[in-house]
């Protein structure tokens, strides 16, 4: 049985229905995500476990035990908020021992716990800090270490990093990733960064619109998505309209117009004539050099339109004959030199028949 189970969950503010008959199961243990833009009802979703919304429609359970009309005090769920919610008044101690003060634990057990988790999130130095003397990332983890002090079954994490500046949310992530391993608790992180979502998860939802769109561990999500919108919102993607001219247990052959046939790994419920677009990430497009033209199934002419250097790579955008622009992403590994190639350099670029995924219109 399932830690967490959300049957059919709908909830509706006026004209909207920010969560639309959703269903989830959650394992014991596991770090989930709710990934997906602004809007799509991740937040919502999370109030709902949290409790501090009600559903329309749909059930929750926890263990097995229905959620729905337990206050939100009640239930064994902690939330850390984006703007971490800390006692402006009350020391980095004081901060962590509140829950269990609340909770009428002994005061011998309140500064055990709180000294292990202390420990647990490395401020053990920070007892007597107030929150206006941490940076963000300290400030983050006396919030954390407050949501865990009294070990609850499922931690809900509200985008807790989206405060934090690119290096510290790199650096935040690795040790949240630690956190939860050493913990064991079950954590349902939303967010609406791909990056965060595929870097931390055991597995991703992937919601728009008030529904889910995808389930998957992160390399399913990001190398298999199951539609337009899942390959366009996680990563970069190139989508290249084509038409299937033939399609089995071999692969799918398909036509772009102005480009030719291109070859494509099978497709499930694929026939011929149908029109869609191949997904294809930018590192498996490959810029050729000599020989490499006969190793690829595809391979197209084009032009250097534009490149954008992000330091340990750089994203070529090559114009192919059709007016197509696809991206190509090259390591720069090679010591003094930031670019291979220069806007208007003709090339042909190449990918394996197993590279992207046709996704039907």
């Amino acid at each position: 049985m399932a830690l967490l189970e959300i049957r059919r969950i709908s909830r509706q503010f006026g004209d909207t229905k920010a969560v639309d008959d959703v269903s989830l199961s959650i394992e014991a243990g596991e770090f989930f995500t709710l990934v997906g833009p602004s809007g799509c009802g991740k937040t919502t979703l999370l109030r709902l476990i949290a409790g501090f919304e009600e559903p329309d429609a749909g059930e929750l359970l926890l263990d097995g035990r229905p959620l729905t009309g337990i206050p939100p005090e009640k239930r064994p769920v902690h939330t850390v908020f984006q703007s971490y919610a800390l006692f402006p008044h009350m020391s980095v101690a004081q901060n962590i021992a509140f829950p269990l003060q609340m909770a009428g634990t002994a005061s011998d057990e309140v500064r055990r716990r709180v000294d292990e988790a202390l420990e647990l999130v490395h401020l053990a130095e920070k007892t007597r800090h107030f929150p206006h003397e941490l940076s963000g990332g300290q400030r983050q983890r006396v919030a954390l270490a407050r949501a865990l002090v009294n070990k609850p079954r499922l931690l809900l994490l509200d985008e807790p990093m989206a405060a934090l500046d690119a290096k510290l949310r790199q650096q935040i992530t690795g040790e949240l990733i630690a956190l939860q391993r050493a913990v064991g608790i079950t954590f349902v992180f939303v967010t609406h960064s791909q990056e965060e979502a595929l870097a931390v998860s055991h597995r991703i939802a992937v919601m728009n619109a008030g529904r889910i769109e995808q389930v998957g561990v992160p390399d399913q999500i990001y190398g298999y998505p199951q539609n337009r919108f899942v390959a366009d919102f996680i990563g970069t993607v190139n989508l290249l309209p084509v038409e299937v001219r033939a399609a089995d247990q071999g692969g799918l052959r398909m036509f772009a117009a102005g480009l030719g046939e291109i070859a494509g790994a099978p497709a499930t419920a694929t026939a011929v004539g149908q029109r869609g677009v191949l997904a294809l990430r930018p590192e498996q497009v490959r810029v050729l050099a000599g020989s490499e033209r006969q190793e690829m199934d595809n391979h197209f002419r084009g032009t250097v339109h534009d490149y954008l250097y992000l330091g340990d790579v750089t994203v070529y955008k090559i114009a192919l004959d059709n007016g197509s622009v696809i991206e190509s992403l090259l390591a720069n590994s090679l010591p003094g030199r930031a670019r291979f190639l220069e806007r208007g350099d003709a090339v042909e670029v190449g990918w394996q028949r197993e590279a992207g995924v046709y996704l039907r219109d």
